[in-house]
C-alpha cells in the first residue's frame, strides 16, 4: 500500500490521449506504443492523471477528489489508493 505522505508522478513513458469523451493510457515501450496494454480512464482517473506532478503528495491527491467529486475522506483514500496502486505496478506511474 501507498504511504499517503509519498509523491507520484506520471511516467515519462505514457501517452494520455483523449479520444471524443473517452481517455486513454498508452504506454510507450522502446519507441514503439504498446497496444496491448491500453489503459481507459473515467472521470476521477483523468482528474487523478492530470495532478500527478510529483509535487502533490497522496494525501493532497486524496484531498482534491474530495473537493471535486464531493465524495468522503475514506471514499477517496480507497479509490486513490487503489487508482495509484494499480498505475504503480504496470509503471504508468512513479513512486518518489
Amino acid at each position: 500500500m501507498l504511504d499517503l505522505n509519498r509523491r507520484c508522478r506520471r511516467s515519462d513513458s505514457v501517452v494520455f490521449r483523449k479520444i471524443n469523451t473517452e481517455a486513454i493510457l498508452v504506454p510507450i515501450r522502446g519507441d514503439v506504443a504498446d497496444l496491448e496494454n491500453i489503459y481507459t480512464l473515467n472521470e476521477a482517473g483523468q482528474f487523478i492523471w492530470h495532478i500527478l506532478d510529483g509535487k502533490r503528495t497522496v494525501k493532497d491527491v486524496c484531498e482534491a477528489i474530495i473537493t471535486e467529486f464531493e465524495v468522503t475522506a475514506e471514499q477517496s483514500r480507497t479509490d486513490v489508493l487503489e487508482f495509484l496502486g494499480e498505475m504503480v505496478s504496470v509503471k504508468l506511474v512513479e513512486v518518489a
